[in-house]
């Protein structure tokens, strides 16, 4: 396809990730992308850190309970949304720019119609799905009256995450992080005004996130509507392509399977947790979102690797590919070393921040050890996930997923909870997560991603 009047713009070229020094260029784009994802975990725990503060353990659990069964409901979009950014990262990389801008008109969309449903479905269905994975009983009411709240902001986190994803796809990453950093700002600022000063309880605290979210869409919205000459959603480019949505949806929808199957394992994990009271419920939270910052900087990696990957494949580099992983590979054994360091020296610090419980610190703590022995071959695995994904080759990381979740963490989380107690938990975390790098490992040396690329090389 031919290239159109916006190739030459400046704002194109800064996005382009299959020229200069490998190192270079991934440093380049993940530095802002891991100040944006923690800065997006930092805005979803701060619920947390302010509720258990001000408003004790019980609303603590709440949230923490919530948040599994949130990421459930929005699992599905947020997985076919990964698949559309493979697809618009590859033509990108092939220069094929008006099929960018298609690709996301058809993803924004869908987002938002898919939001608007789910928000729909969360609020009717509340009530039940807490019963239904065994919540302790004094933590349901205000579960209930958080969710309710939380999940029908659905339709402005999917849209803000529609863009977010988009453009780091065309390799920018510095526009989100700024995005993100507003949201996050705004969001501690209207926790603590709507929960300590109008007293609003935890219903505050999911009113404040609402509001950060909604804020920081129409922010993201102007900037790609009136600054961005790639992304529009005037009317008049507002058009949905079928045929480039089947192709994100291929890609997409084994990562959404995935996620589905994740998020539901989780809360069937959640169930095994819940067995335990309270106390283990909201250390297993807290803890458990202390893992998710650390983590989701190691994934950094696999986000950068794999806008990296997709581009690189779609022009053609498959050697830069391998450069751009044994870089992160380095990056990463690094990190979770560090990362491990952290939560063995101040693990009891860390907790500190989210509740003063002696019984509940103590279990966080348990946990930060167990499973921060994982942390380097946690990011190994994902490191080779987002190369597998930013290639389009998804569906084995589904089947993997699948198969470690299902067939191996919750059985042995189940087995080994009844032999070692509440330890075996964290222990079949870790188990899971070691088998699942060996299959990857073995996969990707069998080199099969090479052939998932969307641009058909031989006929140039």
């Amino acid at each position: 396809m031919e290239n159109q009047n916006w190739t030459s713009t400046e704002e194109v070229r800064t996005g382009d990730l299959t020229r200069g020094p490998v190192w270079r260029v991934i440093v380049r784009f993940a530095v802002p992308l891991l100040i944006g994802n923690i800065l997006q975990q930092l805005y979803n725990i701060t619920d947390s850190i302010i509720v258990g503060q001000f408003l004790g353990k019980e609303a603590l659990a709440a949230v923490s309970a919530s948040f599994f069964i949130y990421y459930f409901i929005i699992s599905l979009v947020i997985g076919i949304g990964s698949g559309v950014s493979v697809v618009v990262s590859q033509y990108f990389g092939a220069r094929q720019y008006k099929m960018v801008q298609r690709a996301f008109s058809s993803f924004f969309i869908f987002m938002l119609v898919s939001g608007i449903i789910l928000s729909i479905v969360g609020i009717i269905f509340a009530e039940p799905i807490f019963r239904l994975t065994n919540t302790p009983a004094e933590v349901i009411p205000e579960a209930v009256k958080y969710f309710k709240i939380y999940i029908g902001g659905t339709f402005l986190f999917v849209t803000f995450n529609s863009i977010v994803s988009i453009l780091r796809g065309i390799g920018e990453s510095n526009r989100p992080m700024i995005f993100i950093l507003v949201s996050t700002l705004l969001n501690v600022v209207l926790d603590v005004l709507f929960i300590v000063g109008f007293g609003w309880g935890i219903e505050g605290a999911a009113r404040a996130t609402v509001a950060a979210q909604g804020i920081a869409m129409c922010i993201a919205l102007f900037y790609i509507n009136d600054r961005h000459p790639l992304l529009s959603i005037k009317k008049e480019d507002l058009v949905f392509d079928m045929k480039l949505f089947k192709q994100g949806l291929r890609i997409g929808l084994p990562t959404s399977v995935q996620q589905c199957a994740i998020s539901l394992g989780l809360i069937a994990l959640l169930g095994i947790v819940n067995s335990f009271g309270t106390d283990t419920l909201t250390a297993y939270g807290a803890a458990g979102k202390i893992d998710t910052i650390i983590t989701q900087a190691i994934l950094t990696l696999s986000g950068a690797l794999a806008a990296f990957t997709g581009q690189n494949i779609g022009a053609g580099k498959f050697d830069r590919v391998k450069t751009g992983l044994r870089f992160s590979m380095s990056v990463n054994a690094v990190f979770s070393l560090l990362a491990f360091a952290a939560v063995f020296f101040f693990g009891e610090e860390l907790m500190r921040a989210f509740t003063h419980d002696p019984k509940v610190i103590a279990i966080g703590k348990e946990y930060l050890l167990i499973v921060g022995g994982f942390f380097i071959i946690h990011g190994t695995l994902n490191v080779y996930n987002g190369a597998l994904r930013g290639a389009g080759d998804t569906l084995f990381t589904m089947l993997t997923s699948l198969i470690t979740l299902w067939i191996i963490r919750i059985p042995l989380a189940y087995w080994l909870s009844g032999e070692l107690g509440r330890t075996g938990i964290w222990w079949a975390i870790g188990l899971s997560i070691a088998l699942g790098m060996v299959a990857t490992y073995i996969y990707y040396k069998g080199g099969h991603w090479k052939k998932r690329c969307l641009i058909d090389h031989g006929k140039k």
